[in-house]
Order: structure tokens, then C-alpha cells, then sequence
């Protein structure tokens, strides 16, 4: 009896080792951050040098390609392209866009090129600003190819005659003004409905609108008689990573 007391006080002691297996797995499951952000880490290193610019700071377009990625909070690397030296139609650069125009934006080892179908191609790659169904993003098609046609075109004469880089008479001149306000009408009826073109957000047809009226006053164009888009530009300008020109492209090429 005193033998067999003996043994069952011992059993207890033999349990030891598995209180120090159990202390294994708590210890293991700290190792998993450290690769978490090694791989946020790399993802980062990754989108720093997935965007390559080509424009001019001075270039409506190229400041419609560059706000997008400053409001996407995308990083960029920006590649100056002197327009009054002719290096947009230099061969090395027609290889990049085959219009000879500004801006391109290389995204990996692909061109793309029109500023209207680079916010397209941002917007669906990145899934920000862009349409929640089939049906909106026709609408902002829709808004993109007028944006062009009917608000652009007058807006970016009138600037270019304004600094001197396109000659014509007054009465070309007082053609583009009627066209141009033509145009404020309907954006501004359009912003009468909502605060948004397509609603109760931003998208790229609010992108691409903002990036030719921000011209307005260098085409010497008064925006006050138009309330609802001076409203619509302010909450504009009020959106996180909502840079001027100035504040998002450089001078000069930046690589990062």
C-alpha cells in the first residue's frame, strides 16, 4: 500500500512536460505580424513605382491624369515633356503616344494614353470613382465625351489665345465664349439635382469637369453666375487629396 501511495504521488511530476508544449503554440502565434507587414511593406514598395506620368504642368489634361492619382492617393513618378521644345513629337516619346500629345501614363509595362480613357482605365484598375453598376458608368461615359466636345473645347481656346499660345479674332473669340457658357448652363442645371453629376458622390465625370473649369479664370471666364457649379467646385476642392496644378506636378522630371 505505501508503495502503490508512492507511484500516484509521483504522476503529477510527469505532467510537467506538457505545461511546456502548451507554452510552444502561444509563442508561435506572434511570428504572423512581422510577415503581415513585411508584405504591407512590399505591396507599398510595389504601387511607389507603378505610375510613370508624361506631361506638362502647364497641360489641362495632364493635371486631369495627375489630380485623379492624387485623389486616389497613388504615388507617381512624373516625366516633364517640353512642348515648346517639340519632345512630344519625338520618336522615342510617339512610342509612348502615337498622337504626339500629353499626357501618357505608363501603368507597369502599358501606355495609356487621352486623359478621358486614362480615368477609365484608373478608375476600373484602382476602384475608386468609378460607377457602381453598367448603367452608371455609361452615364459617366457619357458626361466624359461632352466634357470634350462641348465644355473643354471653348474653355482651353479661350485660355490659349489668352496666353498667347493661339491667334484669332474677336469674333472666334466671342464664339468660344457663348459656347463655353453654353455649356456652364447645363452643368450647372445638372448640379441643380444633386451635389454630385451622378449623385450623392464623386466619380471621374466630376474628375474630368473639375480639371477644365479650374481653367476658368484664365480663359477669362466669370463663374459667378453660375451658382450651383461655383458650389459644386468648392466641395471639390474640399476632397482628401485635392491638389492645384502647382501642388501635384513639378517643373521638372521626378522619379521616385
Amino acid at each position: 500500500m505505501a508503495k502503490t501511495a508512492k507511484k500516484a504521488a509521483k504522476k503529477p511530476a510527469a505532467k510537467k512536460p506538457a505545461a511546456k508544449k502548451a507554452a510552444k503554440p502561444a509563442a508561435q502565434k506572434k511570428k504572423p505580424p512581422p510577415k503581415a507587414a513585411a508584405k504591407s511593406a512590399k505591396a507599398s514598395s510595389t504601387n511607389t513605382g507603378r505610375f510613370t506620368l508624361y506631361g506638362s504642368m502647364t497641360s489641362g489634361p495632364t493635371y486631369t491624369v495627375g489630380l485623379m492619382l492624387s485623389l486616389c492617393r497613388y504615388p507617381f513618378s512624373y516625366i516633364h515633356v517640353n512642348l515648346r521644345e517639340g519632345q512630344h513629337k519625338l520618336p522615342d516619346y510617339l512610342v509612348k503616344n502615337r498622337y504626339g500629345q500629353v499626357p501618357a501614363l505608363r501603368d507597369g509595362q502599358t501606355y495609356y494614353v487621352q486623359s478621358a480613357a486614362i480615368l477609365e482605365h484608373l478608375a476600373e484598375s484602382l476602384g475608386k470613382f468609378d460607377g457602381k453598376s453598367a448603367f452608371e458608368k455609361h452615364r459617366i461615359r457619357e458626361w466624359l465625351f461632352w466634357q470634350w466636345d462641348k465644355l473643354a473645347l471653348p474653355i482651353f481656346r479661350l485660355r490659349a489665345r489668352a496666353r498667347g499660345f493661339r491667334q484669332f479674332g474677336d469674333e472666334v473669340r466671342n464664339m468660344y465664349d457663348t459656347e463655353a457658357k453654353a455649356a456652364l448652363s447645363v452643368l450647372d442645371h445638372e448640379l441643380g439635382k444633386n451635389e454630385w453629376i451622378l449623385g450623392k458622390r464623386p466619380t471621374i465625370a466630376d474628375v474630368g469637369c473639375f480639371a477644365v473649369i479650374r481653367y476658368l479664370a484664365e480663359a477669362n471666364i466669370d463663374l459667378s453666375p453660375y451658382p450651383n457649379v461655383l458650389a459644386w467646385k468648392k466641395r471639390f476642392e474640399a476632397l482628401p487629396g485635392f491638389g492645384t496644378p502647382e501642388q501635384i506636378l513639378p517643373m521638372e522630371s521626378r522619379l521616385l
